[in-house]
């Protein structure tokens, strides 16, 4: 049986008697892990996926499910004609002041317009671009949605598809050990069931599409200590396993102070709203009645913002014609339901929502980008710690680096498990950076484990 110790390194000759093999075995089954086995699928490979939950869901079905990608034939059908990865690529790193993977940003950027194509060519998946508003730091109209415009029907949509083409997936499944040999080389995993039972499975090549460490609070304490008093809004299957089985193979780390925040957490009700409502003009109030940041500058930087303030809080402010926007978002759908947006028909009633005096507050709403009209309505938010942006370091081709910068021989990493492209600090986080992460890296992982099988293959021939 597999203990609860954590995960951890098993070093053997072989994997147990009677283990199943299969070519390729992914750990998680979010938008990466899913995304690999698709296109491990569409090249014929053999492909088991690992999920610790009932059914997939993990920090994917937790976000809003926009995936953002330039020069895309969904782009050109709704006008927007003059977007390309380059371009892509430069508000990335624009975003990131020059702190991003260049490797990692020009390999994403220019896998995703392929990777979005393959799902929705081969695989059903019907993806339009959200329309209406520009997220901070993007210079054109790049979001890419499922028309239910969640995480969860994203992660709902690639599961179907994963099933129907065949690759295997087990559930209730939570790897706690990864087999290797003396070497170093994967030989497979070991993995947890509910009733305490442990199951084994051979692999060639592995890939980790696991997780981050945000639910790890000692790693949050150790790497991310600015968030350590911050909630966590992620899932709870982000525990650090990458980053633990990393550091006991002595693999390269990178950009472990990268994260995404949020600092539009609805509280004490406990769910996000969207940021539209401050790009489009809305403002952040803190406990006095003050506007103590730029809100277009991102809400990932906001989270830290918003937790300077009085008490941790802020109150996002808006009037009825952001009311609007914000009800096409099922988050803000959520929150409205759960009683978080308050109504004020006047500056005084407001004021006396928020605890501050009424003229600071009058004086603070003067400053809008855009007249607010009565009635206005405020939401009382909170700074919040979604994921983490840092990991595994990998080439372009995801592959696993050792210490001295040298591919491992068969560990690949995307997703929240490797290094992403926002660099090494929250204001690096360019909305929608996570799925570009995960969707264009399973992709190319898949391609790298696609060709790597390909390879032995010819060579157990000869």
């Amino acid at each position: 049986m597999i203990d609860d110790l954590g995960p951890r390194i098993v070093r053997a000759a072989a994997m147990p008697p009677g283990t199943p093999a299969v070519p390729v075995a992914i750990v998680g089954a979010g938008a990466c892990g899913l995304t690999a086995a698709l296109t491990l699928r569409d090249a014929g490979i053999e492909v088991a996926l690992l999920e610790r939950d009932a059914t997939p869901q993990g920090s994917t079905a937790l976000s809003s499910g926009f995936v953002p990608a330039g020069g895309t034939a969904v782009q050109r059908a709704a006008g927007v004609a003059d977007d390309s990865p380059a371009r892509f690529a430069a508000d990335i790193q624009a975003k990131a002041h020059g702190r991003a993977a260049p490797h990692l940003v020009q390999a994403y950027t220019e896998a995703i317009v392929p990777a979005l194509e393959a799902l929705q060519q081969r695989h059903g998946l019907r993806f339009e671009l959200l329309d209406g508003f520009l997220y901070p730091g993007h210079g054109l109209r790049r979001m890419h949605t499922l028309p239910e415009r969640t995480g969860a029907a994203l992660v709902g949509a690639l599961a179907a598809a994963a099933e129907r083409a065949g690759a295997m997936l087990l559930t209730h499944a939570l790897v706690r050990e990864l087999w290797c040999d003396d070497g170093g080389r994967v030989l497979g995993v070991g993995f947890r069931r509910p009733d305490g039972r442990s199951e084994h499975l051979a692999c060639e090549l592995l890939l980790l599409a696991c997780n981050g460490f945000g639910g790890n609070r000692a790693m949050v304490d150790e790497l991310l200590p600015e968030m350590r008093d911050a909630t966590f809004g992620g899932h709870a299957g982000n525990d650090g396993s990458a980053i633990a089985w990393a550091r006991a193979l002595g693999l390269r780390l990178a950009d472990l102070g990268g994260y995404q925040g949020h600092g539009s957490w609805a509280v004490p009700q406990g769910v996000l709203v969207t940021w539209a409502l401050m790009m489009e003009g809305g403002v952040q109030v803190n406990a006095r009645g003050e506007r103590f940041h730029d809100e277009t500058q991102g809400y990932s930087e906001a989270a830290v913002h918003v937790l300077a303030q009085p008490g941790g809080v802020a109150w996002n402010v808006f009037n009825e014609r952001l009311l609007a926007l914000g009800r096409g978002f099922p988050d803000f759908r959520e929150a409205e339901a759960a009683g978080a947006v308050k109504r004020a028909d006047g500056v005084g009633a407001l004021a006396t929502l928020i605890g501050c005096d009424v003229a600071t507050l009058a004086a603070t709403l003067a400053t809008a980008r855009r007249p607010l009209a009565t009635p206005l309505y405020a939401i009382k938010v909170t700074g919040a710690l979604f994921h983490t942006q840092g990991g595994l370091d990998i080439d372009a081709q995801c592959r696993a680096l050792r210490a001295d910068g040298t591919p491992h021989p068969n560990l690949l990493a995307a997703g929240g498990a490797a290094r992403g492209v926002s660099g090494d600090a929250v204001w690096g986080y360019l909305s929608g950076n996570g799925l570009l992460s995960a969707v264009a890296g399973g992709w190319i992982a898949a391609r790298t484990a696609a060709q790597a099988v390909a390879a032995a293959a010819q060579r157990s021939i000869r």
